[in-house]
């Protein structure tokens, strides 16, 4: 069941864009899309566009239009200039809304659910194109892992624990949480909802790469993640990939000498 005011904002801005001729479709992502949505949730929404891409001052006025608009900024940070990300009081909600030229909907992760659009134009761009979600390259991954692992390393041997907690948040972000999702067949989208999705056994596996500001629990977290992408490597990874033995011997020895 959608919130009420998650819907009650949708409404707002299917209003606009429908007095607006170049707008010409609202689509949704995200939770919304498997029903699945709390008061907790975030709207991630596609305002599809006619013509090129539309200037940030016209993205801000509809923005501000659309609801009690507090702050909002843009999404150059996540690689997404047109994404304009808001937060919106009464209630108090996080608004993602990502302005997409029409023919622009053909590339895409997800296929969305439409909310509203103008004489089908978005229906027949999403019947005649394929979603592609972008998944790990997995070679990528093994190439630097054991490199990341002797940064960690040194790390922890100099002291610098602040710097290895984020190096540990990464390596989850980054390598695991997309690896044990593949695994258990999801989409690679980094440790989103991890606690609903993995089996106890992959989320205790999960917990032993937390660290607290301590060499010792930083070191066992480490050997922890280790551990855990070994496993999901063998699991996850096609046999092609060239796996670096001398790096990985050399960087567990390695380990072992600072513990």
């Amino acid at each position: 069941m959608i919130p009420a005011g998650h819907q009650s904002f949708v409404d707002s801005l299917i209003r606009l864009l429908a007095s607006d001729d170049r707008y010409c479709a609202l689509a949704v992502g995200g939770s919304w899309i498997e029903n699945k949505l709390d008061r907790f949730s975030d709207i991630d929404l596609i305002i599809v566009h006619t013509g090129d891409a539309l200037p940030l001052a016209q993205r801000q006025t509809l923005a501000g239009a659309a609801g009690n608009l507090l702050a909002s900024f843009t999404g150059e940070h996540v690689g997404e200039p047109r994404l304009l990300i808001c937060l919106y009081d009464d209630p108090l909600l996080h608004v993602d809304l990502k302005f997409v030229a029409l023919p622009d909907m053909r590339t895409r992760v997800e296929d969305p659910l439409i909310l509203w659009q103008r004489d089908e134009q978005l229906s027949g761009i999403l019947a005649t194109s394929q979603a592609k979600f972008p998944y790990p390259d997995y070679q990528w991954i093994e190439d630097r892992f054991w490199i990341w692992i002797h940064y960690a390393a040194t790390k922890i041997g100099r002291g610098e624990f602040f710097e290895t907690l984020t190096f540990l948040s990464y390596i989850q972000q980054v390598v695991l949480g997309p690896l044990v999702l593949i695994r258990r067949g999801y989409l690679p989208k980094g440790l989103r909802k991890l606690e609903q999705h993995l089996s106890a056994e992959d989320l205790h596996a999960m917990k032993q790469t937390l660290a607290s500001f301590d060499k010792q629990s930083l070191l066992q977290a480490v050997q922890a993640s280790v551990t855990y992408y070994k496993e999901l490597r063998d699991a996850v990874m096609p046999s092609t990939i060239q796996r670096n033995a001398r790096a990985e011997q050399r960087v567990l020895a390695y380990l072992q000498e600072i513990a």
